[in-house]
């Protein structure tokens, strides 16, 4: 197949899974902010950190309000990684993929990118937002659903996993690194007395949950849940789980051996990780080394299956 649409398939996967993912991080901030007991601030900066966004935001932004905030990530067309953006870069890449592609697959981004532009306004209440974020995240599931029952399990769906695995493990690291921010050794004792919430609502937006329970049978815990997600090979979204899935797409495809090799040093990384011996400082630390390993993958990809002169043109990782 042409490096041309095996790159563009491959964001397909990204930008949908980039989509889900933010709909899931504001979900999982917001249902927080239900469990919390009225005096308890949250603050909805923390989610530009997370993401890397704090200075683009603030040069439209005045001020890191919950309403400021969960615009720029969910509806501003000049952020290019907010839920809108994401969606509007899938519906283009797929569009130009067609031929490779079921034709539900089209009709599916296409009716989810009409549903989104339709409804941004919606995001503005809380209530709607919750509908909304449903719905997108709902949507993206049955997309990943329809892919893998209609779709020959050949190059150009290599390249679809391949997309998906290594969004899936960035936002998977950032979703933690949200809770290690939520976690600072500054909070304050009634905070303190609400972990347990935050760790149930971190499982709830990864699909984690019930596995936790199969699997683990404690009360929920920090570390429990931070081995969960680091570590599990059989989650979906957990950090080693992705990693095996990108190793089996890598080593399905030509020209793999370098790429291995960098997913070796990532996957090297993830188990010098010590989840019971660090503390939230040095947390943070490792979830940025990781997602730096997670972008170098990417850039290997890139030199190894794309175009040069197209690497660049797709969003950053």
């Amino acid at each position: 197949m042409l490096s041309r649409s095996a790159e563009r398939l491959y964001w397909l996967a990204r930008y949908l899974e980039r989509t889900e993912n933010i709909a899931r991080l504001v979900n999982v901030h917001m249902n927080l902010l239900l469990d919390l007991p009225k005096g308890i601030e949250m603050n909805w900066q923390q989610l530009l950190k997370i993401n890397s966004s704090e200075e683009l935001f603030f040069t439209s932004y005045n001020q890191a309000s919950e309403r400021n905030v969960v615009r720029f990530l969910i509806t501003d067309s000049n952020y290019s990684s907010s839920l809108f953006s994401s969606l509007s870069y899938a519906r283009e890449n797929i569009r130009t993929t067609r031929d490779l592609l079921p034709d539900e697959a089209w009709e599916h981004v296409n009716e989810m990118y009409l549903y989104a532009k339709n409804n941004l306004d919606s995001v503005n209440s809380r209530r709607q937002r919750v509908l909304f974020l449903r719905e997108i995240i709902e949507g993206c599931q049955r997309f990943t659903g329809l892919l893998s029952g209609y779709m020959n399990h050949s190059r150009p769906y290599r390249f679809i996993r391949l997309g998906r695995n290594i969004e899936r493990a960035d936002m998977t690291s950032r979703i933690l690194d949200l809770a290690s921010l939520l976690l600072s050794e500054s909070r304050s004792e009634e905070v303190k007395q609400y972990e347990t919430s935050l760790w149930l609502n971190i499982l709830k937006s990864l699909n984690a949950l019930l596995i936790y329970r199969q699997q683990v049978h404690n009360r929920i815990s920090g570390n429990q849940v931070l081995n969960l997600l680091l570590f599990n090979d059989n989650l979906p979204r957990a950090i080693y789980c992705c990693i095996n899935e990108i190793t089996d797409c890598i080593t399905r495809l030509p020209r793999h051996e370098a790429t291995v090799e960098q997913i070796k040093y990532l996957e090297a990384y993830l188990k010098t990780i010590d989840t019971q011996s660090t503390t939230q400082q040095q947390l943070r630390e490792i979830l940025d080394t990781l997602q730096n390993k997670i972008g170098q993958v990417h850039i290997q990809i890139a030199d190894t299956w794309f175009l040069i002169q197209d690497q660049h043109s797709a969003e950053n990782t």
